[in-house]
């Protein structure tokens, strides 16, 4: 830690501001955090600094939107999920985020502009994502490979969570409710990998009052945002999500 200069703990502390604010009131903007931690570390082992700051947000999101989750959605996508994280944990040694990346970006482009279609053509009521029998099982495993490979899984829900046109505070209780349990379910895979210890753990700590203020901020702005300014938002953090994946 001590060899790390000014600019690199700005840029962490930037990340789990970041992260607190995405966990409370702007989901999705949590995948700028990830770059941030990568500009310090490797991008193995940012992603081990990263997780305990991701669920240390997660916890302050379910304690302020506990009671807004939709459990039915989270039911149909969290066991996939946890398939998914498996996989991920077996290719972790296996395959680089730069051969994955891009593919996993284009995927949510692909989905977010077909989200957006359908928005557009109201006609087509009978057309509904969310109750198609693969599109979950699509949703949970490609999130759950994605989250373990890199922390990166939030463009994914956003795509999910609007195609459920979920209100905000819902839309934001499900996703820290999902992120929390899935989150905490990969920490012991991490440690195995050797991506979180006691020295990671130390800087966790020191990070942690940026989460809050990040949460606090995010929190406030839930509570005052309409409905289409927050889904307009959520779409153009998908997209910018996905597009800093593929590139």
């Amino acid at each position: 830690m001590q060899e790390w200069t000014p600019l690199q703990w700005t840029l962490m502390a930037i990340g789990a501001f970041v992260v607190g604010l995405s966990k409370c009131g702007l989901p999705g903007a949590g995948i700028l955090a990830i770059p941030l931690f990568a500009g310090v570390l490797p991008a193995r082992a940012s992603t081990g600094m990263l997780l305990p700051i991701l669920l240390v947000g997660d916890v302050i999101g379910v304690a302020y939107f506990r009671r807004h989750a939709d459990w039915k959605h989270l039911r149909r996508v969290l066991p996939w999920a946890v398939v998914g994280v498996l996989i991920g944990w077996r290719l972790m040694n296996r395959i680089s985020d730069s051969l994955l990346s891009p593919l996993i970006g284009a995927i949510v482009l692909v989905m977010l502009l077909l989200n957006v279609w359908l928005r557009r053509h109201p006609n087509l009521k009978d057309v509904s994502l969310p109750d198609r029998p693969w599109y979950p099982v699509f949703i949970g495993l490609t999130a759950g490979i994605t989250t373990m490979l890199a922390n990166a899984a939030g463009p994914i829900m956003i795509i999910y969570l609007l195609a459920s046109k979920l209100p905000p505070t819902v839309f934001i209780g499900t996703s820290a409710w999902y992120f929390l349990l899935l989150n905490a379910f990969k920490i012991p895979f991490s440690a195995n990998l050797g991506l979180i210890t006691s020295r990671t753990a130390t800087v966790n700590l020191m990070l942690i009052p940026f989460v809050a203020a990040g949460a606090a901020l995010g929190i406030l702005f839930a509570r005052r945002v309409p409905k289409q300014v927050f889904e307009t938002l959520m779409q153009l953090l998908a997209a910018a999500g996905a597009i800093k994946m593929m590139f």
